[in-house]
């Protein structure tokens, strides 16, 4: 059995042709050529079946070249977009714009109230009247000479609550929006624990802040720190981060760690 051949061309090679022409009785015709018709007429429709082919490849190849262009347009678009643009971190469904300025609004209410100083006891005058009135031998000027007395120990014992640090005075409404803004500026610059992934200790940062800002002096560890909502170990934490980002200082008195607010470089 003949072997088949997978090629068109090896179907009109020399040595088909001289297999052919022997195997061929005599040709009657003028040239003694005949047997090459079908031969020719299959190289004719194999040679048109190649040029479909090759003319498919190249508009697959014009196809291409206009991918290519388009994909190296894509990757560079890309390329230009992480040079010049910062995406900001997307804004999960349970930390929203919203949620920060509702936040926002809770530190600064917090804050004023910490501002705001406690009632003081008022001193036990009735006491000393019920004396008065009980015992009406006692000299006027004699009491005339104590009122002085009581008011000096009175404004002694006033002038320490007054010098408190938790005392102080109560903020307005366009403080109390400026201060919300200036603390939401520091949170957004520091890492991102503290800018929403776990609320509580934002919440617990913006608190800090906030006592940072209303003590020009500095603060202690022990000062910032309110057990049991805010440990001495997280308001540890949290100073470091500020100093980390140079927001605040960190300097020594006493021997003790001193933090003083600094502010966005």
């Amino acid at each position: 059995m003949a072997r088949e051949h997978r090629t068109p061309l090896k179907r009109v090679s020399h040595g088909s042709l001289s297999a052919l022409a022997r195997s061929t009785s005599a040709d009657n015709g003028p040239t003694g050529l005949d047997f090459l018709e079908p031969a020719f007429t299959e190289f004719a429709d194999e040679a048109a079946a190649m040029h479909r082919n090759i003319e498919r490849m190249g508009d697959l190849y014009e196809t291409l070249e206009t991918f290519n262009e388009s994909f190296c347009s894509f990757l560079y678009a890309l390329n230009m977009n992480a040079y010049t643009v910062e995406w900001p971190q997307a804004p999960r469904p349970d930390i929203s714009f919203k949620l920060g300025e509702e936040r926002a609004e809770q530190v600064a209410a917090r804050a004023a109230a910490q501002r705001t100083p406690a009632p003081s006891s008022p001193p036990p005058e009735s006491a000393q009247t019920d004396t008065r009135e009980t015992s009406p031998g006692i000299d006027a000027e004699a009491a005339q000479e104590d009122d002085p007395v009581r008011a000096t120990s009175r404004a002694s014992t006033s002038a320490p609550a007054k010098g408190r640090p938790g005392a102080k005075p109560k903020m307005t409404v366009k403080e109390k929006k400026e201060r919300a803004v200036a603390v939401e500026k520091v949170i957004n610059i520091l890492p991102l624990e503290y800018r929403g992934s776990e609320p509580r200790l934002r919440d617990h940062m913006e608190t800090i802040v906030s006592k940072l800002m209303d003590a020009p002096k500095g603060l202690r560890i022990t000062d910032c720190a309110s057990p049991p909502e805010i440990t001495q170990a997280r308001a540890n934490k949290c100073l470091i981060a500020l100093v980390a980002r140079k927001v605040a200082k960190k300097s020594s008195a006493g021997g003790a760690a001193l933090y003083t607010w600094v502010g966005i470089p």
